[in-house]
């Protein structure tokens, strides 16, 4: 049985895009509600939610909404962050799951930004886990011409303009990517994507075992491969590490000697013994 989809709509055009296609049944026969999350962050971000209450009003369409104030000054990620905290929340409520209005510009977009914060080769396989993105097949262009024909309404998030966001610097840049490299770089995602979830699975195994708490089971190992043991071991029963963590930890399990404890963030700490670490 399908999920109820918790569709998070901002009131910009992709987003009511992708809820009057929903409307429309042309994802098929759907049981859907809205989320909304008003940040706080625009003085005109009230005027978001109104459309996006207005649209479900008419429709008569269920509407779960949170506000916040954030305020001007939030980081993206931390505004980010707090958005998908509220998602999940609601799709926990309906037992449903998450579905954004990602396309195929943004997934070109968030290639680069992972390129260039340096998160490694799993920065091109991006969009993996619990979270459906039904439009990913359409360009940003595609959507505008639906939005135009179907005379939809939208807002436009005046921060889109503001060069202080990566993200928005970043698109700036790939407005005169040829379409060949978008096409390259779409295929190259999805052959990633699926060697990532390989990779994912044999790793979910993997750290099942007490074996990956044993030093000599990582003097075998290359620094790659033992960095992507140690982020998902730390995932699964820790806290996430970034790829310097994971590799200063990696090197410490070779080189510490008994007793030496290796600090973690958040005041945490491994300890290891001659032939092991907890």
């Amino acid at each position: 049985m399908q999920k109820t989809a918790i569709l998070a709509v901002s009131g910009g055009v992709d987003s009511m895009v992708m809820l009057d296609r929903a409307r429309r049944g042309e994802f098929g026969e759907l049981e859907f509600l809205v989320a909304h999350f008003n940040h706080g962050i625009r003085e005109d971000a009230d005027e978001d939610e109104q459309l996006v209450e207005g649209y479900c009003q008419k429709h008569r369409l269920k509407l779960e909404r949170r506000k916040e104030s954030l305020g001007q000054n939030v980081s993206e990620e931390r505004a980010r962050k707090r958005r998908y905290e509220f998602l999940r929340k609601v799709a926990t409520k309906y037992d449903g799951e998450i579905w954004t209005a990602h396309h195929a510009d943004d997934l070109i977009e968030t290639i680069a930004i992972n390129f260039i914060r340096g998160t490694g080769w799993r920065g091109l396989a991006v969009f993996v886990g619990d979270i459906k993105r039904p439009l990913l097949a359409m360009k940003k262009a595609d959507i505008y011409d639906y939005a135009k024909k179907n005379q939809l309404t939208w807002r436009e998030d005046s921060t889109n303009a503001s060069s202080r966001y990566l993200r928005n610097r970043t698109r700036a840049r790939l407005k005169e990517l040829p379409d060949r490299k978008r096409q390259k770089l779409t295929k190259l995602w999805r052959q990633q994507v699926v060697i990532r979830c390989k990779i994912d699975s044999i790793l979910s195994k993997l750290v099942q075992q007490n074996i990956v708490y044993t030093r000599d089971f990582y003097e075998k190992l290359d620094a790659a491969t033992a960095i992507e043991v140690l982020r998902a071991l730390f995932e699964t029963r820790h806290q996430p590490l970034t790829i310097p963590q994971a590799a200063d930890l990696f090197h410490a399990i070779k080189t510490y000697k008994p007793h030496k404890k290796f600090n973690l963030p958040k005041n945490q700490f491994v300890v290891f013994s001659k032939t092991t670490f907890s």
